[in-house]
């Protein structure tokens, strides 16, 4: 496969296996995270979903990706994630179907973002909830350590919403 040039040209198999392409989302602000069910890092489901509720209007797409590759704190299937997320959290932001985001077989989509956004550990994600917020134009990615609380990230998403 060729490297993408940019976000948009990848795509990803939703937790009820549909496809969904990130073109879809173009001229969006993209706000992807790594999951887990089972983390300390897990009630930051609460200021995802708080992110998605406040600027969805504004266009800002807000991505989890539940992955099992951290000391397997993601145990569930994807029907049992999608209701953990739902019952814990009130989670109505798309989820993907459980992914690896390192290694040999890691998501395309990770592959790209790894590649644009190197964190402490160079490319490698270093645990769940490692966030991701991808400009509207596809290219500009800035990363974000699972430490970082949603609601850290918001001035950036507001930026990026006001063209900045």
């Amino acid at each position: 496969m060729a490297t993408p040039s940019n976000i948009y040209d990848l795509s990803f198999t939703n937790n009820r296996g549909e496809a969904v392409s990130l073109a879809d989302y173009s001229g969006k602000p993209i706000l992807v995270v790594n999951t887990a069910s089972k983390c300390g890092f897990t009630p930051q489901y609460e200021g995802l979903q708080k992110l998605h509720e406040e600027f969805r209007e504004q266009g800002l797409i807000v991505l989890g990706f539940p992955c099992d590759q951290f000391a397997h704190q993601e145990p569930g299937n994807d029907a049992q994630i999608d209701e953990f997320c739902k019952l814990n959290y009130g989670v109505d932001f798309p989820l993907s179907q459980k992914v690896n985001v390192n290694g040999k077989d890691a998501h395309p989509i990770f592959q790209f973002l790894k590649s644009k956004s190197k964190g402490l550990l160079g490319g490698a994600v270093k645990w769940n909830f490692t966030k991701f917020l991808i400009s509207p134009d596809g290219d500009s990615i800035k990363r974000y350590s699972p430490n970082t609380a949603p609601e850290d990230i918001r001035p950036d998403i507001e930026a990026l919403l006001a063209g900045k």
